[in-house]
């Protein structure tokens, strides 16, 4: 999918960062700043604000040093949001493999959810193109061992969990916009949807739109909304679980 951030970063230079193996050598670097404290401080106004709202000079402000200084150890915003993705992959679990494949690849799910849950402003930030940092690559080993020894391709494990993880993120955005809405307007889906409801009432005809009529008003009443974030990332996850089992009968048969 791709990614809203306007500037493009430079990766050798971000890889530089991730790695650690670009130092600063500038006295003007301050006391006690690292890129570590950079990074945890620029998350935190991401996480509190938005992507938007993140720049070299409130990164600065935050620590209680100059906008230069924190150059000094990253050169560019671009730069530091592939150091903060890296980072805050760095906080998923990684326990010991246990359970079938169905329950780990159910377990992955829910860890990826809860990550954007905490950190929205990732939906935007990741790439097609990420950068390979310690804690992308350390997660993507860890995930790829839930669907190790099943009789799947190397290429079919990568299938199986880009298709895992791309539900998880749409489920998440959609999720995220409908928190977005509630900010904006003030109103959650139900108040939204029951104002509107004389509207509804006058053109949601039973007789000319029987079918949209039947289900809108079951699937309303099930979620007290138009769309229920959770029971689509449920019922989504299951049915995705559903149709990899299936290739993985295939294969079996195979033999």
């Amino acid at each position: 999918m791709a990614s809203e951030r306007k500037a493009t970063a430079d990766p050798a230079r971000s890889l530089a960062i991730l790695w650690r193996t670009r130092e600063p050598t500038s006295r003007s670097a301050g006391p006690g700043l690292s890129v570590d404290r950079i990074v945890r401080a620029a998350v935190a106004i991401a996480d509190a604000e938005g992507l938007d709202a993140l720049t070299m000079r409130r990164v600065g402000t935050a620590l209680g040093v100059g906008t230069m200084s924190v150059y000094t150890y990253v050169p560019g915003k671009a730069e530091l949001v592939d150091v903060m993705i890296d980072t805050v992959y760095g906080e998923m679990p990684r326990p010991a493999v246990a359970g079938d494949w169905r329950a780990r690849l159910e377990r992955i799910a829910r860890d990826n959810l809860a990550l954007y849950q905490r950190h929205p402003w990732m939906l935007r930030a990741e790439t097609t193109r990420p950068v390979l940092g310690p804690h992308l690559l350390a997660k993507y080993d860890h995930e790829l061992s839930a669907v190790a020894d099943i009789g799947l391709t190397d290429v079919e494990m990568d299938a199986v969990l880009t298709l895992v993880l791309g539900h998880v993120k749409s489920a998440a955005r959609a999720a995220s916009e409908v928190v977005d809405l509630e900010r904006e307007t003030g109103m959650t889906d139900g108040q939204w949807w029951q104002s509107h409801a004389p509207w509804l009432e006058r053109f949601m005809d039973a007789d000319s739109y029987p079918t949209a009529a039947r289900v809108g008003t079951a699937a309303g009443q099930q979620h007290g909304a138009a769309y229920g974030p959770e029971y689509a990332f449920e019922f989504g996850l299951q049915r995705v679980l559903d149709g990899i089992s299936v290739v993985i009968a295939e294969r079996a048969a195979a033999g």
